[in-house]
C-alpha cells in the first residue's frame, strides 16, 4: 500500500495537564509518514516547555512548532495547520485527548483503497475522574462508504454526520479547494466548518472501529459554556441563514432551513443547560427570533415535518411566553 504523508496537527493551549498523554498516543501510532504539527497559541502555562522538551527527546520524529504571533483562538490554530500541513492528509487532535495506535494506519488504509475525500473515526468518550464511558460523540451512522453529495447532506441535516473536526483523515486538497477553513473569533467553529464541508463533500468512509478518546473533565469546553458561546450559536446561524438565502436548488434550501430550525432548538437547550440564567436565555431566544424561520404557508406544507413546525412555532412566540413554556417543557 501507498503510504503518503499525513499531517496531524494539535493545538497547544493551555493543556499542560494533557498534551504528554497526547502527543505519546502520536508517537505510539503504527503508521510512520506523518508530520507533526504542534501549533503554539501562547498560553500562560507551562504546556509549551512540556512540549518542547518531549520534541528534543524524540527528535528522530517529525515535529514542527508553529508559533502565533499573538493568541488568536482554536479557529485560527486549525487555519494555520490546514496552511503549514505537507501531507497529503490533515488530521486534527484536540491536546486533551489521544488516538489509539492503529488509528492514523487504518485511516489511510480506507482512504487509499477507496478514494475518498473525508474517512471518520468512531469515537470513546471517557470521564477523567470516574473512568465512564459515555456515547456522548459515538457514530450513529451503519454505512461503510458514502459517494454523492446529496446523500452526504441529507445524513449530514439528520444528524447523523459527526460535526466535530477531530477524528477525520481529510485530504488536503479537498479543504483548500473549496475554501473550508474555520472562522476566526468562533469558540464552536466545528458546527460551523461541517455544515460548509457538508455541503460540498461528495465522498466518505466510516470506520466503527474506535480510532479516537475524548476526555470530559473539568476543563472541556462542553461544562464551560458562558455568554461569548451564545454569542458565537446567534453568529453561527446568521451564517447558516446566509447560506440558505442564496441557495438557488429548492429542495436544499428547505433541508437549510429546518436544520437552521434544529440548531436553534439544540443551542437554546445547550444554552439554559450550561447556565441556568434566564436573561442569557432570553437575549439568546429574541435574536433567533430574527434568523430565518418558517412562514404561516408553511405550516400547512408536507415538506416540513410535524417536530420541525412545533419547534418553529415555540421559537417565535412572545419571549416571556416562550420562555415559561421552555422552562414547563424542560424544568430545571
Amino acid at each position: 500500500m501507498n503510504l503518503p504523508l499525513v499531517t496531524i496537527s494539535i493545538p497547544i493551549y493551555q493543556c499542560e495537564n494533557y498534551i504528554i498523554n497526547c502527543l505519546k498516543s502520536v508517537v505510539s501510532q503504527t503508521y510512520q509518514n506523518l508530520e507533526i504539527l504542534l501549533v503554539d497559541d501562547l498560553g500562560n502555562d507551562d504546556s509549551m516547555l512540556l512540549v518542547e522538551d518531549f520534541v528534543q527527546k524524540n527528535l528522530h520524529l517529525n515535529f514542527k512548532i508553529l508559533k502565533n504571533k499573538k493568541n488568536s483562538g482554536l479557529s485560527v490554530v486549525r487555519n494555520v495547520g490546514i496552511d503549514n500541513a505537507q501531507g497529503k492528509y490533515i488530521f486534527f487532535l484536540d491536546s486533551d485527548d489521544e488516538i489509539t495506535p492503529d488509528c492514523i494506519s487504518k485511516m489511510v488504509e480506507i482512504a487509499e483503497r477507496e478514494q475518498v475525500q473525508m474517512v471518520c473515526g468512531n469515537v470513546k468518550t471517557i470521564k477523567l475522574d470516574t473512568r465512564e464511558e459515555t456515547d456522548a460523540f459515538k457514530l450513529v451512522i451503519t454505512e461503510k462508504k458514502i459517494e454523492g453529495n446529496k446523500q452526504i447532506f441529507d445524513l449530514f441535516v439528520q444528524g447523523k454526520f459527526p460535526v466535530p473536526s477531530w477524528n477525520k483523515l481529510i485530504l488536503l486538497d479537498f479543504l483548500k479547494q473549496n475554501q473550508l477553513y474555520f472562522t476566526p473569533g468562533l469558540f464552536a467553529q466545528d458546527s460551523l466548518q461541517s455544515f460548509e464541508t457538508a455541503l460540498v463533500l461528495e465522498s466518505v468512509c466510516f470506520l466503527q472501529d474506535y480510532t479516537y478518546i475524548y476526555y470530559l473533565h473539568q476543563d472541556s469546553v462542553i461544562h464551560n459554556r458562558k455568554k461569548k458561546h451564545f454569542d458565537n450559536w446567534i453568529t453561527i446561524a446568521q451564517i447558516f441563514e446566509k447560506h440558505y438565502q442564496k441557495e438557488k436548488n429548492t429542495e436544499r434550501k428547505k433541508q437549510i432551513l429546518s436544520y437552521i430550525i434544529d440548531y436553534k432548538n439544540l443551542t437554546l437547550l445547550m444554552n439554559w443547560k450550561a447556565q441556568k440564567n434566564e436573561q442569557l436565555w432570553k437575549y439568546s431566544y429574541d435574536a433567533y427570533k430574527k434568523i430565518a424561520s418558517l412562514a404561516f404557508a408553511d405550516y400547512w406544507s408536507s415538506e416540513f415535518s410535524k417536530e420541525t413546525k412545533k419547534k418553529n412555532f415555540l421559537q417565535n412566540l412572545p419571549t416571556d411566553l416562550g420562555y415559561k413554556i421552555f422552562r414547563k417543557r424542560f424544568g430545571s
